[in-house]
């Protein structure tokens, strides 16, 4: 599940205790599950990083970007269960991955937790990590979305406007349960082409998407009801308590307080909507 908000909200939560700190251990923690593919493999990985400093944590869309003193860089990706953690996790069945950091005297330890084993974890070297996190894989961060490349890229797709949003490629960072959200604000129906979306209506888009991206960071994302979502702290986010269509099939739309929020399949994902509200 974790989205935009949801990874941005563990960079902020481990930034502090990661960046300048260097790397004394990297390992794969004991797991009974699958394990989650590495690449290169393990023994390369540690290798290359022990001893190693990481100078910066950020992220680029939905993935959680550790940056060593090299510029080459951890590339973990949550997708629909991993969390990256400081404290007790929701179980230690699950923990996938563990540096071991340390600055000065003090060390500690950050973990990969991931239930369902979805996620990946990457290193790429200086040049590797500018290819796969540039515009060849991905598109424009949707907080760095302006209102000509809102346009620009909505033109490129005549595909419904919650499809295009879902498209990494077109605006990176948006998953199904924002994107949900951002039209119901918006008042645009999700089943629009996105080329065919005035620039009105467009401007309401940009407008939009930035501010529920915001206010969900400030919440620290959304914990749904299986309690996946956790932030590093281990500690539920609060977004969810804001959702005004995600997952409300046959309640009221709190907003025009006539319409009932329907829900229907798109590119095999369920979006969530108000007719009344988001009429075509």
């Amino acid at each position: 599940m974790p989205e935009l908000p949801e990874v941005e909200t563990m960079v902020r939560g481990i930034r502090d205790a990661v960046e300048g700190h260097s790397i004394t251990d990297f390992r794969r923690c004991p797991c009974a599950c699958k394990p989650i593919a590495t690449q290169p493999e393990m023994d390369e990985i540690r290798e290359l990083v022990v001893d190693r400093t990481i100078t910066k944590v950020w992220r680029r869309a939905k993935r959680v970007v550790l940056e060593l003193e090299d510029g080459s860089a951890f590339v973990i990706e949550p997708r629909m269960t991993g969390l990256m953690l400081l404290s007790d996790p929701p179980d230690i069945e699950h923990l996938r991955f563990q540096w071991e950091l340390q600055r000065g005297t003090k060390s500690h330890s950050v973990w990969f937790w991931d239930r369902r084993g979805l996620g990946t974890l990457k290193y790429f070297d200086k040049e590797q990590l500018a290819y796969v996190l540039g515009e060849t894989f991905l598109g424009p961060d949707a907080l760095d979305m302006t209102l000509p490349l809102w346009k620009q890229q909505l033109a490129k797709t005549t595909r419904e406007i919650k499809i295009a949003l879902l498209d990494q490629k077109l605006v990176a960072g948006i998953g199904n349960l924002y994107a949900s959200e951002i039209l119901h604000r918006a008042k645009i129906s999700p089943k629009t082409p996105a080329n065919r979306i005035s620039t009105t209506r467009i401007k309401r888009l940009a407008e939009c998407t930035d501010a529920i991206l915001r206010t969900a960071i400030k919440y620290e994302g959304s914990t749904l009801g299986d309690g996946t979502y956790r932030n590093a702290l281990n500690q539920d986010g609060s977004y969810q308590n804001e959702h005004r269509v995600y997952a409300r099939e046959k309640l009221t739309c709190p907003d025009c307080e006539t319409g009932v929020i329907k829900r229907i399949v798109q590119a095999q994902r369920s979006t969530f909507y108000c007719p009344r509200c988001q009429s075509r």
